[in-house]
Order: structure tokens, then C-alpha cells, then sequence
């Protein structure tokens, strides 16, 4: 990336960031709490921008399935920009971000432990130790879903390494 784009998506990222604090002010939310949320990467869509392919991380706790979000209703956060089925869990995952997002970014937990930045697909996940992880096949989780404890404390462990070869 060239040292223009770099500081053009910089920008970008900036802008984002404090759009959603004008949104998180104007829905009442302390724009403090939009940065609660990991760091990790966010897998997103590198051409829309949409983290976790425009699907709602809230829905997957308060509807136990997926559910894709509506372009009206987004929160830029962490550069990308998540939707919501509705204003309430557009608010709830404002207010607590690390409590919704995927964990490990979205990136496969299993691929993790292995090694490997995998991104998981929204529609194969599971809930585990109250949190959400994402999964690239099924088969991942299925092998995750045979030891969460084990394959998050693999994963875990990993991580470090893996967020290394990411690219930013």
C-alpha cells in the first residue's frame, strides 16, 4: 500500500470513528463506550467494508441465528462498519462491543490454533463461554464444539503469533 492510500484510509478510519461516536452521542450513549471493543482485526469485506458480512452480531445472542443487518442501521467501529437487524441491538453492541463482536476478530478459532488467520463464515458458528465464534466449515465446528475450553485455550494461545502475519 502506498504511503497516499495509507494516509487516505487513515483518514477514512478516522472519519469513521467519529461518525459512530456522533451516532452513539445522538442515540445517548457515552461515545466512550464505542471503544470497548477488542482490537483485533475485524473480518470484513474488503470492498464494502462490512465486518462479519454485514450480519448482526447482537442477533446471534438475543435470536440465537444469524440475521443480516440493514444498511440504515451501521456502526463504524475498529474500521468496519457493522449493521443491526434494529435500533436495540444497534445500541446494545454500541454500548458493549467486546460482549457481541466475534471473537478473534472472526477469524476461525480452530484455523487459530493451527496457526492460521482463517476467516470464519457468519453462518457456521457456535456460542461458547459467552462469546461468539465463527467458523470456516463445518467440520471446524465440529471439532470445536467437541472441546470449546480446549480449542479456545489453543486458540488463544496462538493468537499472538497469528495477528503477527495478518496484514494491517
Amino acid at each position: 500500500m502506498t504511503a497516499e492510500r495509507q494516509e487516505r484510509k487513515s483518514r477514512r478510519d478516522i472519519a469513521r470513528v467519529l461518525a459512530g461516536a456522533a451516532v452513539g452521542l445522538l442515540a445517548g450513549l457515552p461515545a466512550v463506550r464505542l471503544y470497548a471493543a477488542t482490537t483485533d482485526p475485524v473480518v470484513s469485506n474488503r470492498h464494502t467494508g462490512l465486518a462479519i458480512d454485514g450480519f448482526d452480531p447482537v442477533a446471534y445472542f438475543v435470536d440465537g441465528a444469524p440475521k443480516p443487518g440493514r444498511a440504515g442501521l451501521e456502526l463504524p467501529l475498529h474500521g468496519a462498519i457493522w449493521r443491526f437487524c434494529n435500533e436495540g441491538n444497534r445500541a446494545a453492541f454500541a454500548a458493549n462491543p467486546a460482549a457481541y463482536a466475534p471473537r478473534f476478530g472472526g477469524h476461525d478459532p480452530v484455523a487459530a490454533a493451527r496457526g492460521a488467520a482463517t476467516p470464519g463464515h457468519p453462518e457456521l458458528w457456535l456460542i461458547a463461554q459467552g462469546g461468539l465464534y465463527l467458523f470456516y466449515s463445518a467440520e471446524a465446528r465440529a471439532a470445536f464444539a467437541r472441546d470449546p475450553g480446549g480449542a479456545i485455550e489453543a486458540a488463544e494461545r496462538h493468537w499472538p503469533e497469528v495477528l503477527k502475519n495478518l496484514s494491517p
